[in-house]
């Protein structure tokens, strides 16, 4: 017989329950971290991934190529520093992609064993640093040694029969020995490093592919620009348009029009400025922050939502120019990933920007 209360044992209540649900929560629960993201990935996300990074290093590399694969010489990721390829400055990024354990010696050094036959060879030139990277990092024991390059060529000579000597070539046994030895014996190690994941998380929020890998929100969007006083030749077409509808809604010939005459006018016309600013600075935050095209399907979304307006009859340019940025601020643009940060302005400088190409006219070819 029991010698205690069943009730004794019920579960004791979820922390959870007096916690508010945000919108968020509520759509997509709980969010996971950039790093737990990174189980999720398929090997070739993986390489993917290290390769999206490498290609927003600017101030570091020319050129950022992935050549992990068959007969890719121990080089999953390659970064040069010049034009020159393999016959410049590079480093590589073996991208060891293991879901399960920490990356360990055993995993490490049949890949420096692979390089350094290569390198011997001539089929690479050997790299400025040859850093590992994996999902859990790499494991205490493979740190160690890429923190102490001796040990590390002592580990690797200690176990090449076991761990290098056959896993090079498909064709033959690799021996170390004679002029291969003497090679391995004279290299210098310390090019061996370890990339920490979370270094290469924090670079990669800089890249514009951040957001859509792991969410979280659009960064903090500078302070748009301002307009400088002298017309920039970016801002001539929409300017013209601009005077083209202010003439035409004084009754006068577009080729008379001059803004001096017309101090009511002038008000207007500085706001259109700011605008077109406005959009041009979101269009700068866009390249930066999300995948290229994101900005350009924002600007699309917005001709496909007033074009109809733009093509209806009215009463002079200026009147239909109003109507059309006030119909902006109808247009739906929650699809678009810009979304959280457009503002009123925003939409008004699209349409110019629209106008600067020519998408969105104020009169006819022939008014």
């Amino acid at each position: 017989m029991l010698d205690f209360d069943l009730n004794d044992l019920e579960l004791a209540k979820p922390k959870s329950e007096n916690d508010t649900a945000s919108s968020r929560q509520v759509s997509y629960g709980k969010l996971i971290t950039p790093r737990q993201h990174l189980f999720l990935f398929s090997a070739e996300e993986w390489e993917c991934f290290l390769e999206e990074w490498g290609t927003f290093q600017k101030s570091k590399y020319h050129l950022v190529t992935r050549l992990g694969g068959a007969n890719d010489f121990g080089v999953d990721v390659a970064c040069f520093h010049t034009e020159n390829g393999f016959s410049g400055s590079w480093e590589n990024y073996q991208c060891k992609y293991y879901k399960g354990d920490p990356l360990a010696p055993g995993t490490a050094i049949p890949e420096i064993g692979k390089l350094l036959w290569h390198v011997y060879n001539g089929n690479l030139t050997k790299p400025n640093c040859y850093y590992f990277f994996a999902p859990k990092d790499c494991g205490p024991s493979l740190k160690k040694l890429l923190l102490n390059s001796d040990k590390l060529k002592d580990k690797l000579f200690e176990e090449w029969d076991g761990w290098c000597s056959k896993s090079i070539t498909t064709t033959k046994e690799i021996l170390l020995e004679g002029e291969f030895k003497k090679f391995v014996t004279g290299f210098d190690f310390s090019i061996f490093k370890y990339k920490p994941v979370n270094q290469i998380i924090e670079e990669y929020r800089e890249t514009p592919y951040y957001l859509i890998r792991f969410g979280g929100g659009l960064k903090d969007r500078p302070t748009p620009l301002k307009p400088p006083e002298v017309f920039q030749k970016n801002e001539a077409r929409y300017i013209e348009q601009l005077h083209n509808a202010y003439a035409d809604s004084k009754g006068i010939e577009k080729q008379n029009f001059q803004m001096d005459y017309f101090p009511d006018l002038k008000n207007h016309f500085t706001r259109q400025r700011e605008y077109f600013y406005f959009a041009e600075s979101l269009r700068t935050f866009a390249r930066d922050s999300v995948p290229l095209g994101t900005f350009e399907a924002l600007q699309s979304d917005m001709f496909d939502g007033v074009i109809d307006a733009a093509e209806d009859d009215y009463e002079n340019g200026l009147v239909k120019l109003k109507t059309v940025l006030s119909e902006s601020k109808s247009v739906p643009l929650d699809s678009n990933g810009l979304f959280e940060t457009i503002r009123v302005k925003d939409r008004y400088g699209i349409c110019h920007q629209l106008a600067n190409d020519d998408k969105l006219k104020w009169l006819n070819d022939d008014e």
